[in-house]
């Protein structure tokens, strides 16, 4: 069963335990897959595609939510952190700093790169080894320390 249709399923079932707030929160997620579709035009979406929208419905309700404190809103950054606590039981388990640092120092020894200017194809090694299990910018930071 993939992640969409896991979703899919899951609607389902908030809709019969009368869980609006999920049932909520996974509709428009739902609706932010269907439309990435449509960008793609034609293009069915993989796993990685269905992955990437959801990642984003986190970040962006995580980012609101900073927002909504700073601006004296705790009950809306209250609702913004439940809707991607929902959502984050559907992302893989990430990879932690030390855990994201050693893989990106063993792809570097790995393909001999050592200089700042390589820092783009080291990127996109650990992304396409990793890929939604590590943090960019972690992965980033950790490449700015393994690069001379």
């Amino acid at each position: 069963m993939g992640l969409k249709d896991r979703l899919e399923a899951d609607v389902k079932e908030a809709m019969r335990a009368k869980d609006a707030l999920r049932r909520d929160v996974l509709r428009m997620t739902l609706a932010e897959v269907k439309n990435r579709g449509i960008e793609l035009v034609g293009k069915d979406l993989s796993e990685d595609d269905v992955l990437v929208v959801v990642q984003k419905a986190v970040k962006r309700r995580e980012e609101a939510a900073e927002q909504y404190d700073a601006g004296g809103r705790p009950e809306l950054a209250e609702k913004e952190r439940a809707e991607a606590e929902i959502l984050v039981g559907y992302l893989p388990k990430m990879l932690d700093a030390d855990e994201t640092r050693a893989a990106v120092q063993a792809i570097a020894v790995e393909l001999g790169l050592t200089e700042k200017k390589q820092m783009g194809q080291l990127m996109k090694a650990v992304k396409e080894r990793h890929g939604a299990t590590v943090d960019g910018k972690l992965a980033s930071q950790a490449a700015g320390q393994v690069l001379n």
